[in-house]
């Protein structure tokens, strides 16, 4: 018999569950509370629930709890890089970033990921599988219980592309946003992607209030699809449109994340053609100095060339940020931890 992830169910399915294994309604309050205020790891520490009740649930309910593989401190700025491993034996991880309004943690919501962007380490050994809700949820709590601080933003810009994994990506946002769990704020969620117009449509008809961010990293189809292999999927235009719609249907601003990489989409021909392409956006440019990873021979952009390129957007009315880089001397950026430790074994 399959057991029930019961981490990823709301409160009203957790109480049909409770009902269904001869256990009072109320009995749902206590559980959900235990997992998703108190952060417990496991049964054990559920003092108010009966050795009775904790042993019929070992039988019939899978306990989603991560354990730590692996933990890196930045030296530079204390971002800590989290490895957990899976249930399955599989490792996804994590990063927390402390900022002055608060502490951020950005999560994977696949095991590896199928998308194949050139310049990320997150694509190289392809898509092993998606993430449960619990899974997703679990690398939030985990960091929170150990470091006993309370997490107020969350990036879903981990490993994997989360419209690719749609349902349960929904599924985490509500139950993370729920008044009877961590009750964190939906503007205070981004959720990034590479730019899957039916999965942006159709979150654009969820009612939420998150921030989506598209990976953008380039002005043009041409170099876009030399970077990113779903652009012969998806052209721009129909990328863009899709985002508008976003932005009709929420009020949302978009962010839009451009990677600049030297020689290929950092030159000021390029930033005149992304303000044109964004002027009639509703959103901000977020440029990305590239993490080189030794897989690929992208290098990152020299300084210069990183403000010259902000300035000529500037000079043309688009609002734009230089992302300050996090934990470079841990290997902060996608993929990198997992794919050492993969590479290790």
């Amino acid at each position: 018999m399959e057991k029930t992830d019961i981490k990823s169910l709301d409160l009203e399915n957790l109480t049909s569950y409770m009902v269904s294994i001869g256990e009072k309604p109320f009995r749902a309050k206590q559980l959900y509370e235990w997992m998703h205020q108190k952060l417990a790891a496991d049964f054990e520490e559920m003092t108010n629930l009966s050795r009775a009740l904790k042993e019929k649930l070992q039988q019939s309910a899978a306990y989603t709890s991560l354990t730590v593989v692996e933990e890196k401190i930045s030296a530079i700025d204390g971002t800590r890089k989290y490895l957990f491993g899976l249930s399955d034996g599989n490792v996804i991880e994590s990063v927390l970033m402390r900022y002055k309004h608060g502490n951020s943690v950005c999560i994977s919501s696949q095991v590896g990921c199928r998308m194949g962007c050139r310049f990320c380490a997150s694509t190289l050994d392809g898509l092993e599988r998606n993430l449960l809700p619990s899974e997703m949820l679990d690398q939030i709590y985990r960091i929170q219980k150990m470091t006993g601080e309370r997490v107020s933003n969350v990036v879903v810009m981990g490993s994997g592309e989360p419209l690719d994994n749609y349902d349960n990506l929904v599924r985490f946002i509500r139950l993370l946003t729920d008044e009877n769990g961590l009750n964190i704020s939906q503007r205070n969620i981004t959720v990034s992607t590479c730019g899957i117009v039916p999965g942006i449509l159709k979150l654009a008809e969820e009612n939420l209030q998150i921030t989506l961010a598209l990976s953008l990293h380039a002005p043009n189809d041409q170099v876009r699809k030399s970077l990113m292999p779903v652009a012969n999927r998806y052209p721009l235009e129909e990328v863009l449109s899709a985002c508008r719609t976003y932005f009709e249907k929420t009020g949302r601003r978009l962010t839009f994340e451009y990677s600049l990489v030297r020689g290929v989409n950092d030159n000021l021909e390029e930033a005149s053609a992304l303000s044109a392409l964004l002027k009639h956006h509703h959103g901000h440019v977020n440029l990305i100095p590239v993490n080189p990873i030794k897989e690929r021979d992208y290098v990152q952009s020299e300084g210069q060339a990183i403000k010259a390129f902000k300035n000529l957007l500037e000079k043309n009315g688009i609002n734009v940020t230089i992302r300050r880089e996090m934990g470079r001397d841990i290997n902060g950026a996608c993929g990198q931890l997992r794919k050492s430790f993969l590479n290790a074994e």
